[in-house]
């Protein structure tokens, strides 16, 4: 759909070329306005300058109709601040006329994928049986086999164990599978084991009587009995102390126990959920956890996967976090550029999602009454790359000598395919990764072969959204070479991409 103000506005031919995968439909201000509110469309891209309307009106009259419609502006000059101020009121991007044929099919995926991103930010509520799925954020193959997972084990009794590293998640998976369950109309109990020295645990866990040591002046119910008919969560299992893995291996198998200081048996319903961020086969190896206890708790194994093996799914827990932490704050909506994005998708996250939360949050309160949030307002470490010991690099030279240049080779096509995969297909990101120009990547991949880079095999739906960095990147950020280049980098024709083959 091309929006212009009347038919006999002159076309762009380099603008009006339609891009694979998609159908393009030409229209008025008004006509168009009332296609998109009758058939909704992939993004708008808007030719300016259109007598009668405004940039800002234009795009207020877009959102009116589809909140949710990526909206690009084309003109041949615009200047960085009203460029500023356009990203500001909600434009998505601002191009100029030196845009490549090339680009303009880039900019259609983009458009589609951004719409796709944010009809799934703002998925509808899930239904009454369902509502345990809003615990689990993301697209990613490793949340769909969550999901499977939750949805057949939540409504059991079964003991389950989560491992992954900190930051992960495994407090979320737990209230998912605990609301997936018929024992959600009581709330879960949660125990951090790591929190609490070995004396007192024994008394949170089962409780205690008066009298039953120093100190204990009255009875005290445990948290095995406040979670009777309900769920258990013992966080950072791994840490309970070899003494006390006794009565909680005869808990699980009989769901019996007594209170410190008393030889009452008390009898309860509860269903356990353990989590550690430690190796237990290991920790059983080496005699600090009982081989009896990890087969009880480890009924039902999940492993929740690292950050940053699924950064396709950052943008998703971004937006999460902003309409969370907006909320809960009682601010505006913020929103984040195409370029933000990109960088926090490329970061390694050694804090796993509990970093990024934090990173969000940080962000938006340095950032003062400013709705829209950049690269610069994420303060992050260059993301690296960790080189493996079995890269089959040799330690030393061998003594019938080696072939330097196949080996050399070797690693680097690894390398390359490691960064391409972690930046999910984006040769700017990876160039990034590896400290290289991109025409630099570029060149070694024309260089490389199919069957050297066999390992890599990048798909849009589960990467990291692709954008074109310069086009909406904040003045405060570029460098002065970009400063330079942007004052007449901005703006956009008067189309709408609707995608014809693809499902974004």
């Amino acid at each position: 759909m091309a929006i212009a103000a009347d038919s006999s506005y002159p076309a762009r031919p380099g603008c009006w070329k339609e891009a694979p995968g998609f159908a393009v439909e030409e229209a008025g201000v008004a006509e168009g306005l009332n296609r998109l509110a009758a058939v909704p469309a992939d993004a708008v891209l808007a030719h300016l300058p259109i007598p009668d309307w405004p940039p800002d009106q234009l795009l207020e009259a877009i959102q009116s109709v589809d909140p949710l419609v990526p909206v690009v502006f084309h003109q041949p000059r615009l200047s960085p601040t009203e460029t500023a101020r356009l990203v500001h009121l909600g434009a998505w991007q601002c191009v100029d006329d030196h845009v490549e044929p090339a680009d303009w099919e880039q900019l259609a995926e983009d458009a589609a994928a951004e719409k796709r991103l944010r009809e799934l930010s703002l998925r509808r509520p899930c239904t009454q049986g369902e509502s345990w799925k809003r615990f689990l954020v993301g697209e990613s193959r490793a949340i769909r086999e969550l999901e499977q997972i939750v949805g057949l084990v939540g409504p059991r009794r079964c003991t389950v164990l989560i491992t992954g590293e900190t930051g992960t998640g495994k407090e979320m998976l737990a209230r998912a599978l605990h609301t997936a369950s018929p024992r959600s109309r009581q709330p879960m109990v949660s125990v951090n084991c790591g929190a609490l020295p070995p004396q007192l645990l024994e008394a949170e866990l089962f409780g205690h009587v008066r009298g039953a040591f120093t100190g204990a002046i009255q009875h005290r119910v445990g948290r095995f009995e406040q979670a009777r008919g309900s769920t258990l969560f013992l966080d950072e299992v791994g840490e309970i102390p070899l003494e006390l893995q006794v009565k909680l291996l005869r808990v699980l198998q009989e769901r019996a126990f007594e209170r410190l200081g008393s030889s009452e048996t008390v009898r309860v319903d509860v269903r356990v959920i353990a989590a550690s961020n430690a190796d237990l086969p290991e920790l059983v190896r080496q005699g600090r956890f009982r081989e009896d206890l990890y087969y009880r708790l480890n009924v039902v194994p999940v492993h929740l996967p690292p950050l940053r093996e699924r950064c396709g799914d950052v943008p998703l827990l971004v937006h999460h976090f902003l309409a969370k932490i907006c909320e809960a704050d009682g601010l505006a909506s913020r929103r984040v550029t195409p370029e933000a994005l990109d960088r926090l998708s490329g970061y390694a996250w050694p804090g796993n999602v509990r970093e990024l939360e934090n990173a969000v949050e940080r962000a938006i309160a340095m950032s003062g009454d400013r709705l829209v949030l950049y690269p610069a307002d994420f303060p992050l470490g260059r993301p690296r790359l960790a080189v493996s010991p079995a890269s089959g690099l040799p330690a030393a030279l061998p003594g019938g000598g080696m072939d330097l240049e196949g080996t050399v080779r070797a690693f680097e096509a690894e390398m390359i395919a490691q960064a391409l995969a972690q930046a999910g297909g984006n040769k700017t990101l990876a160039a990034e990764l590896l400290g290289l120009r991109r025409t630099t990547l570029l060149a070694k991949l024309h260089s490389l072969s199919g069957r050297d880079l066999r390992g890599f095999s990048p798909g849009l739906a589960n990467s990291p959204v692709r954008r074109r960095r310069a086009a909406t990147q904040h003045p405060s950020v570029r460098t002065a070479p970009q400063q330079a280049a942007a004052q007449d980098c901005f703006n956009t024709n008067r189309w709408t991409f609707r995608s014809s083959s693809t499902s974004l």
